[in-house]
């Protein structure tokens, strides 16, 4: 796909609650068009709910900035070119791969025939070309993940979050995930991954670690 003109992604202490429960606390971070980045840290550091703020998808305090644009919730976030891919997937089950793939695209504006070439391009991108036709429930927790990915890559977005992308899946189709996130900074994109995998999170260009809530910078992008 054509290279995409992205503002820098600003994150200033933010903080996410959940009750009384601190999950994430005065985050800070700044990603540039380009950069594929690896968010780690523990189980529970706080890395998804880190993700979602960045999304609009939770409430969050201090402040989330694509260039001159604040992140107000959700549907601005996506307005604005801020897309995700779900850890554990969200497909919707009674619905063929395919299209899950194309109903985001279709709710974007896209044409039916547009949306369906998008969305077969992606599907074949994550190996799944044959499969496009089979109900969600019908393939493998390591299949509905790549779909999961396909959407997300379909989508094209300026800024790019991946929640656990590859946690589902075997050697050669974590590589082939790893090498289509590549491709997004490539292109311009911001990606921003969740990981437990210390493996993936090596294949990014630069690491923060989620300690205590707080962003750590591990790597500088090269």
């Amino acid at each position: 796909m054509a290279e995409v003109e992205v503002p820098p992604l600003v994150l200033d202490a933010v903080s996410v609650r959940y009750g009384s429960a601190v999950a994430v606390e005065s985050a800070s971070l700044e990603a540039y068009a380009g950069e594929f980045i690896a968010v780690t840290g523990h189980s529970g550091a706080g890395k998804s709910s880190l993700l979602w703020a960045v999304a609009g998808a939770v409430a969050a305090g201090g402040s989330v900035r694509l260039g001159d644009a604040e992140v107000r919730d959700r549907d601005h976030a996506a307005s604005l070119g801020i897309e995700v891919i779900p850890q554990g997937s969200a497909l919707a089950l009674l619905l063929s791969a395919r299209e899950n793939v194309e109903l985001p695209l279709l709710a974007k504006g896209l044409s039916v025939s547009d949306a369906r070439q998008r969305a077969g391009l992606a599907l074949a991108s994550v190996g799944l070309e044959e499969s496009g036709s089979h109900l969600a429930e019908e393939l493998s927790g390591g299949q509905q993940q790549r779909v999961a990915v396909a959407r997300g890559l379909a989508l094209a977005g300026r800024v790019l979050l991946a929640d656990e992308p590859t946690s589902e899946l075997d050697h050669d189709n974590r590589e082939r995930v790893l090498a289509l996130l590549r491709a997004e900074a490539d292109r311009g994109a911001i990606v921003v991954m969740a990981t437990h995998d210390p493996e993936a999170a090596a294949q990014a260009d630069g690491e923060v670690r989620l300690d205590d809530g707080r962003c750590e910078t591990v790597r500088v992008p090269r």
